[in-house]
């Protein structure tokens, strides 16, 4: 179990008119650069099992906390968490290291923000691996929209967004307890509460299942969730239907070599049933387990991964 005094001491970069607190691993592999992007709520922390593999396999392994979180910068307005802002901090971070690409690797909103970035961006981004979210495709109506007429109000993402304020701050005044109730794993089914489903995960006094990394690990989250507050990660999901609209005339196509991994056991995304029309050249590899995949499995994660990337080298060398 790796400890959380083992993890790389940050640095602050200025990149996009912020800060990011980022960690590195492999600085030696100048040239080779594997750009890693966390979820909700979540932290670089979270790659801490990948990171040394990566750059033992000879990548300059580049792991930054995203704008809200951790010690990144956390503006103030809204519309600076959108799809553009969030993958321009990542093309600001390669111009900052001189990178003209690199391969991204996304987890949950991480990974909704790689798959934005090869959209927007697409000249940057030389491979996409992303764990749990599959790509999201613009249907004709925003995605807010459209998850309130099927979900309903009390849809975290639809709550979010139409009552501002009211999740963040049950957050924050339950921080260890929320995540201590959220990172967990083998939960078993339950019938559905009534409310928002994220605010009652908070307030539950008992945890279900069992805990994906030990206390000191999660102590890393509480802490810094306790410092910079749920609000700058829960901006991410404020942006969602801007994000439609700012996605409107952009070729829908993912074109680089991408891997998606899932989550057998992940009940809350399901399989994307049409990947392959939009990202052609896409890998499919489901593990067992739940959201939480490099958590709950990280050597059959790493080892997935670095398969996948030997195979690309390979293909490019032949």
């Amino acid at each position: 179990m790796l400890k959380p005094t083992d993890f790389p001491e940050p640095a602050i970069i200025p990149v996009n008119g912020v800060e990011l607190e980022v960690f590195e691993a492999g600085r030696e592999n100048e040239g080779k650069p594997i750009v890693l992007c966390h979820g909700w709520p979540e932290h670089a922390f979270s790659w801490r099992r990948l990171m040394p593999t990566l750059a033992a396999a000879g990548y300059h392994v580049i792991a930054p906390n995203q704008r809200g979180y951790g010690n990144s910068s956390r503006p103030t307005e809204v519309t600076d968490y959108d799809i553009e802002h969030l993958s321009g901090d990542l093309v600001a971070l390669l111009d900052h290291y001189g990178y003209e690409d690199a391969t991204f690797i996304g987890h949950d909103w991480g990974a909704f923000v790689v798959w934005g970035l090869a959209l927007l961006h697409p000249g940057r981004v030389n491979k996409v691996i992303n764990l749990s979210l599959p790509y999201q495709v613009r249907g004709e109506k925003p995605w807010i929209e459209a998850m309130e007429e099927f979900l309903g109000g009390d849809f975290y993402f639809v709550h979010f967004n139409r009552q501002p304020g009211v999740a963040d701050a049950v957050f924050d005044e339950n921080a260890s307890q929320f995540l201590r109730n959220l990172y967990r794993k083998n939960v078993p089914p339950a019938p559905p509460e009534p409310g928002m489903a994220m605010i009652n995960l908070a307030r539950a006094e008992t945890p279900r299942g069992e805990p994906v990394m030990s206390d000191s690990e999660l102590a890393v989250y509480v802490s810094a969730f306790a410092a910079s507050g749920f609000t700058g990660g829960i901006n991410w999901y404020r942006n969602l239907d801007r994000n439609w609209r700012l996605l409107a005339d952009v070729d829908p196509i993912i074109r680089q070599p991408a891997l998606m991994i899932y989550g057998d056991q992940d009940w809350a995304i399901p399989r994307s049933e049409n990947l392959t029309e939009f990202v052609p050249h896409v890998k499919v590899v489901g593990l067992d387990c739940g959201h939480w995949i490099q958590e709950e499995m990280p050597e059959e994660t790493n080892q997935v991964i670095s398969r996948w990337l030997e195979q690309q080298d390979a293909t490019v060398r032949s």
